[in-house]
């Protein structure tokens, strides 16, 4: 199982870089986790956008889903000029249908809703859910292949329901949005600290930060999560990638 970063802003991405969006590969399935502004043009360095089969999206917000049109779209033109015969499926939160009709172009791409107390199997990768505290219904993902686990916070305050899901994680990939003594939970974040925290008590091997901050030296986050992590910390970049096997 193979996770590469495609995009790591939170709200908008900073120039020629995109917000939240992973590419998850595993014996030749292609899906991706979350498709915001700017994925599209981005993620065409690491993969063929034909290739995905899938979207897992953890929730609504623009930062989370701005370019899923863009995708369907791209998809509309590929089928037209028969360059894929592939339907995009697009999962999202049950709870959130009515942001999510405006993609469904039929044979391009359809809209599933996912329970979120059910597992998944995308090409081999079994995918289960969390629900993170957040404005708008929103969750954490779990995936899991081979004896391997990745987790992904999605948005989320802090909250040790979290670390019980990520528990023993190869990698959890969290959400960074603010530094050290801010107040993320009023806005439904973590910080830097927290997001520590939270790989120290699951005792996962691997922590990225993610989903940075438009503001201050994003280095600092970084160092700051080390001071509650003692494994392995990275800062999400374009590129990044872990192949989990």
């Amino acid at each position: 199982m193979k996770i590469t970063v495609v995009g790591r802003w939170g709200a908008f991405p900073e120039q020629g870089e995109a917000s939240a969006c992973y590419i998850v590969e595993h014996k030749g399935y292609s899906f991706l986790i979350d498709c915001g502004s700017g994925a599209l043009s981005t993620l065409q360095a690491y993969t063929d956008r034909r290739n995905i089969a899938a979207v897992i999206s953890t929730h609504h917000h623009f930062d989370h889903v701005a370019d899923l049109g863009a995708l369907v779209y791209s998809r509309v033109v590929d089928q037209a000029l028969n360059d894929t015969d592939q339907t995009l499926a697009i999962h999202y939160p049950e709870e959130s249908r009515l942001h999510y009709e405006q993609y469904e172009k039929e044979p391009a791409a359809v809209i599933i809703p996912y329970d979120p107390t059910e597992r998944l199997t995308f090409g081999g990768v079994t995918v289960t859910f969390q629900k993170t505290g957040h404005p708008v219904p929103c969750y954490a993902v779990k995936l899991e292949a081979e004896g391997r686990t990745i987790v992904f916070t999605a948005d989320a305050v802090y909250d040790e329901k979290l670390a019980a899901f990520a528990k023993r994680a190869d990698l959890l990939i969290a959400e960074c949005s603010f530094y050290a003594g801010q107040d993320a939970g009023a806005f439904g974040h973590m910080t830097s600290v927290e997001c520590g925290r939270l790989a120290a008590l699951a005792g996962v091997q691997e922590l990225w930060l993610t989903h940075l901050p438009h503001f201050g030296e994003v280095a600092e986050l970084k160092r700051e999560a080390e001071a509650t992590f003692g494994g392995s910390v990275k800062l999400a970049e374009a590129g990044l990638t872990m192949q989990a096997e």
